[in-house]
């Protein structure tokens, strides 16, 4: 895990610039709209990590955000900044095309998952969290 953390108006530049790449590109052989596990053929040594969503001191939610009936697997679902799991994110970006791709690791009771998501600008929320 890195250092540093990207504000939130970083993080919107990046999923904007991002969105509007069309080039081809390794990294971009599939699409990848909602959470899943790392593909095995997916070019993870194409990416490099430039932060965090969230402060590693805060403690996180795991409460999810789903306005519009959408769950974690959706592609549609909400990519909201302050919810699990964007909140315990890092963006990686590829250093070839420089899109960008929200990841975390999946700590579940007998098994470490590497999850990703395509970070896509018209799926990202700045939601506050809500009691």
């Amino acid at each position: 895990m890195t250092d540093v953390q990207l504000k939130q108006e970083e993080i919107v530049r990046l999923a904007e610039r991002s969105g509007s790449i069309d080039k081809p590109c390794a990294c971009a052989t599939r699409t990848i709209p909602g959470w899943e596990s790392v593909p095995i053929t997916f070019p993870e040594e194409l990416l490099d990590c430039l932060g965090r969503v969230s402060p590693p001191s805060e403690e996180l939610t795991v409460k999810e955000y789903h306005p519009r009936g959408t769950n974690y697997w959706s592609s549609d679902a909400p990519i909201a900044l302050n919810y699990f799991p964007a909140n315990h994110s890092e963006i990686w970006q590829c250093r070839v095309c420089a899109r960008c791709f929200l990841r975390y690791t999946e700590f579940g009771g007998y098994y470490v998952d590497k999850r990703i998501r395509s970070l896509r600008p018209e799926m990202l929320t700045l939601a506050e969290l809500s009691e």
